[in-house]
């Protein structure tokens, strides 16, 4: 399946039918009067979050939904059926904008989460409706209200406990396959990876979501390489591993530029928890490795893990790691819940006040 993380749409809802100008007319019944019914509402235009999806695919190959309109209203006092509802089905993380592809309208994060993107119209008054003392044969009725096309970006920003950073050819990808299931492209020239690859990790009996994105060059955020397009994958996972080649000459510098990039595209991806690892260290002497772990902890400012995907030595610390973080994270943000539902609690309504 290809990975497709940004899709425009074009949706309308229903419109409303219109109302029945109608007056009952039978052989034995003197005084009929009006029964023209009610027009019915137009269809709605709903977005849901689905179980089994990651990625937006289905809108590259359609684009335009519209819902059904409503039936308009009939004699003997008959109202129209409403116009059927049309349901967008989307993965968790999506994201949806207005045209201008900058106003964000909502994000959706929780799966069976259901927004209404667009409200279908009302249906006319039939003249039934306006029947009264001083107008017992009334001859008009509404028109069903018209709804207008709307365009829509929907973005997606794939929901990972950790995300794995790094330049290209990092060994990220070898990684990912190294301790989950995922099968992404390996191969001895950069930019390998054009596209985020998901994988689950288990550590412990404990499982979580790791999210490798194309590898970062100086410059991306202003376009080169493949650019930052994907960085957003990254902004919600719990913690970053930020992945270090011995390869490189200067290690430090390697670091510099990623991390340029990650606070250029969003202050929140600095500010974010990161584990440091020295990558690829089975092609390193054990001579070399201290002089490159110095150079490498005095540019990051903390204490640098190692790693190598092949000869799997440091693989278990580094997921525990990162299992440690994410647990941390996440119990940190169950206490802040209960903390404001607390303080709602404390602050709620009572007949007292």
């Amino acid at each position: 399946m290809k990975f497709l993380d940004q899709a425009k749409i074009y949706i309308r809802a229903g419109n409303g039918g219109a109302g029945c100008v109608s007056f009952l007319r039978q052989k034995y019944q003197e005084f009929g009067g009006p029964d023209g019914g009610n027009g019915g509402r137009g269809g709605n235009i709903w977005l849901e979050v689905t179980n089994g999806l990651n990625t937006l695919i289905d809108y590259r190959y359609q684009q335009h939904f519209k819902a059904g309109i409503g039936i308009h209203g009939m004699g003997r006092n008959r109202n129209g059926a409403k116009g059927d509802d049309v349901i967008l089905r989307v993965p968790e993380g999506t994201q949806i904008y207005e045209e201008d592809n900058e106003t964000l309208i909502a994000d959706l994060t929780t799966l069976g989460q259901r927004f209404l993107l667009s409200k279908g119209g009302n249906g006319g008054f039939g003249n039934a409706h306006f029947k009264s003392a001083t107008n017992q044969a009334p001859r008009n009725a509404n028109p069903g209200i018209e709804i207008e096309d709307r365009t829509i970006w929907l973005r997606l920003k794939l929901i990972a406990d950790a995300g794995l950073a790094g330049l290209p050819n990092a060994g990220k990808s070898t990684f990912l396959a190294s301790v989950t299931a995922a099968k992404p492209k390996i191969a001895d020239y950069p930019f390998t990876t054009l596209v985020p690859n998901l994988g689950v990790a288990t550590m412990d009996s404990k499982e979580f979501v790791i999210a490798d994105i194309p590898g970062l060059i100086e410059g991306a955020h202003e376009g080169v390489g493949i650019g930052d397009r994907f960085l957003g994958h990254v902004e919600r996972c719990r913690v970053l591993l930020h992945m270090v080649s011995c390869v490189n000459d200067d290690v430090a510098q390697a670091y510099k530029t990623v991390r340029t990039e990650l606070e250029a595209y969003a202050e929140e991806l600095g500010d974010k928890t990161e584990i440091v690892a020295l990558c690829q260290i089975d092609t390193l002497l054990p001579e070399d490795r201290d002089e490159k772990i110095a150079a490498l902890e005095k540019a990051c400012g903390k204490k640098v893990m190692l790693l190598s995907s092949v000869s799997r030595e440091g693989v278990d610390e580094i997921l525990r790691a990162l299992q440690r973080e994410i647990e941390g994270i996440n119990s940190q943000e169950q206490e802040l819940e209960k903390a404001q539902e607390a303080d709602d609690t404390e602050t709620g309504w009572s007949p007292l006040q």
